[in-house]
C-alpha cells in the first residue's frame, strides 16, 4: 500500500502563507466570539422572562440563526443584504460593503444563538434550593445573580460551551467561500496553483488540529480554575446588603 504523496518541500514552503491564513481564521474566531457573546446575555434574558412580548422575539431569534446553516446564513449576508438601497446608502455599507464585515456579523449572529441556549440551560441548572436559600438570607437579587448563579452557571456550561467554541473554529473554513483569504482559502490556492491535493490540505487540517487543541488545553485549565476551591461542602462569601450591616455572608453549598 502506498503512502500518500505528501511533498515536505512544499509543505515546508507553504507554512508562511498557511501562518498568516491562520492568523485570519484566529481573528474571524475571536471576534464573532465576543460580539455573539456579548448578544447573546440580553436575548438570553429575555428568552428566560415571563413577559410574551420580550420572550417571543428571542425565541424567534434562537430557532432562525440555529436552525439556518451557516454557509446559507453567510450568502444573505454577503450577497443578500447588498441588494437593500438603503443599506448601500446608508452608514452601515461600512461593514456589509466587505467580506471580511459579512462574515463577522453571519458568524456572530449564528454564535448568539447558540449561546443563547447554553447560557439558558447553564442558568437553569442552578439549584433552586440554593437561590431560595440565599433569598432567605436577605441577599439582594443583584447579588444572588452575581455570586450565586453565575459562577456555578459558568461550571455548568463550560462544556457545552467548549463544545460549542470548537465547533465554531471548524465553522470558520466556509468563510472563504465569500473571498477571505483564511487558513482553508490559503490552502486552496496552493493546491489550484500545484494540483497537489494531500500536502496543503493536510497541513491545513495540522493547523486546525493545533488550533482546536489549544482552545481545548486552554479550557480544561479555565474549568481547573474554576473549580479550585470546589469540595464536598464549598464556602461562598456574598456581600451583606445594607441592611445586614454591609457584612460579608458565608453559606455552605454543595456543588
Amino acid at each position: 500500500m502506498n503512502a500518500l504523496p505528501i511533498d515536505l518541500a512544499l509543505a515546508w514552503e507553504s507554512l508562511p502563507a498557511l501562518f498568516d491564513g491562520l492568523m485570519v481564521t484566529v481573528f474571524l474566531t475571536a471576534l464573532p466570539l465576543i460580539i455573539g457573546l456579548a448578544l447573546a446575555f440580553p436575548i438570553c434574558f429575555a428568552r428566560m422572562s415571563a413577559r410574551r412580548a420580550l420572550a417571543l422575539p428571542a425565541e424567534i431569534f434562537v430557532v432562525f440563526f440555529r436552525g439556518a446553516p451557516l454557509l446559507i446564513l453567510l450568502y444573505l449576508v454577503y450577497y443578500g443584504l447588498g441588494q437593500i438601497e438603503a443599506l448601500r446608502n446608508g452608514p452601515f455599507w461600512i461593514v456589509f460593503g466587505s467580506p471580511f464585515g459579512c462574515a463577522i456579523v453571519a458568524l456572530s449572529l449564528n454564535h448568539a444563538a447558540y449561546m443563547v441556549e447554553v447560557l439558558r440551560g447553564s442558568l437553569l441548572a442552578v439549584p433552586h434550593g440554593i437561590v431560595e436559600a440565599s433569598e432567605a438570607l436577605g441577599i439582594t437579587r443583584r447579588n444572588i445573580f452575581l455570586w450565586v448563579r453565575m459562577p456555578l452557571a459558568l461550571r455548568y456550561g463550560l462544556k457545552a460551551y467548549q463544545n460549542e467554541v470548537v465547533s465554531f473554529v471548524k465553522g470558520t473554513a466556509i468563510v472563504s467561500v465569500v473571498t477571505i483569504t483564511d487558513l482553508m482559502a490559503v490552502a486552496n490556492s496552493i493546491f489550484e496553483q500545484t494540483y497537489d491535493p494531500f500536502t496543503p490540505i493536510l497541513c491545513a487540517a495540522a493547523f486546525y488540529w493545533a488550533f482546536v487543541n489549544l482552545i481545548r488545553v486552554g479550557f480544561t485549565v479555565w474549568g481547573r480554575w474554576l473549580s479550585r476551591h470546589s469540595a464536598e461542602d464549598a464556602v461562598v462569601a456574598i456581600p451583606g446588603r445594607q441592611g445586614l450591616g454591609g457584612v460579608v455572608v458565608e453559606a455552605k453549598v454543595t456543588p
